[in-house]
């Protein structure tokens, strides 16, 4: 069995890249033009990205349609490189389980983003695919992470995105999503060496600085979606990508 994490190393060997391009497209209808851009994205970015994220919020807020293109635009994605759909999805029971069916069996992609704080029995019908990966929110890249996810219990031993770090125990396909803009090298210290999804690059300004020297040896993803999609500098998505590329592995030398 080939797992997202086999899958995912094999294309971060063969790119030299830990890029990963974010497909949050901002169109007002699920039309030719919006599917000719997003397939432009893809053709032009796929020899830099190691894998894709498409987020659904942004194809789901088209309707039926919107949904349509979705499964067109996975599609278009080649089989041998990952993808991460960003649904964060976080419930329990049946309706976890049914969120599972959509994103595995009938969307069939790689891995997904999940909100665990509803608890362990969160991640359990997505642990039913042995071979897909799950990226759990640790510690995100908005400012509302002091809220909740940087906070620190009684005692003061704990913070409690690290409550969540230990949630990663349950599968080697299982990793954590540390935004860029609040990875403070005391955050990273005290996160498990998993799989990590990184956002905050580019439009956000996270630093990569943060990653340099973190000597982790699970495969990470940084994921770069605006800074690609729209930037007013007149290069093409091609350039942008290569560009993050050649910035991300700088920093991870």
């Amino acid at each position: 069995m080939t797992t997202f994490r086999d899958k995912l190393e094999q294309r971060i060997a063969a790119t030299g890249s830990n890029l990963c391009v974010g497909l949050d497209i901002r169109a007002e209808s699920a039309d030719d033009t919006t599917r000719d851009q997003i397939l432009r994205i893809i053709e032009e970015t796929l020899p830099c990205a190691a894998a894709f994220k498409p987020n659904s919020a942004y194809f789901e807020a088209l309707g039926w349609r919107g949904m349509k293109l979705l499964e067109e635009v996975l599609a278009a994605i080649p089989r041998d490189v990952p993808i991460v759909l960003d649904v964060k999805r976080g419930d329990i029971g049946e309706t976890q389980g049914y969120y599972a069916r959509a994103a595995f069996d009938e969307l069939k992609v790689d891995a997904v983003t999940l909100n665990p704080y509803m608890g362990r029995d969160t991640l359990e019908p997505f642990l039913k695919y042995a071979d897909k990966g799950l990226y759990l929110l640790g510690v995100t890249s908005n400012k509302g992470a002091a809220d909740i996810e940087l906070q620190t219990l009684d005692g003061g031993r704990k913070q409690v995105f690290e409550i969540v770090g230990e949630m990663t125990q349950a599968s080697p396909q299982v990793g954590l999503v540390i935004g860029l803009t609040n990875a403070a090298s005391e955050v990273l210290a005290r996160t498990p060496d998993v799989p990590l999804l990184i956002p905050g690059l580019g439009a956000q300004g996270g630093d990569l600085a943060a990653l340099k020297g973190a000597g982790r040896k699970a495969p990470l993803l940084v994921n770069v979606s605006r800074g690609i999609l729209y930037q007013a500098d007149h290069q093409s998505y091609a350039e942008r990508a290569r560009h993050w590329m050649q910035a991300i592995q700088s920093a991870l030398a």
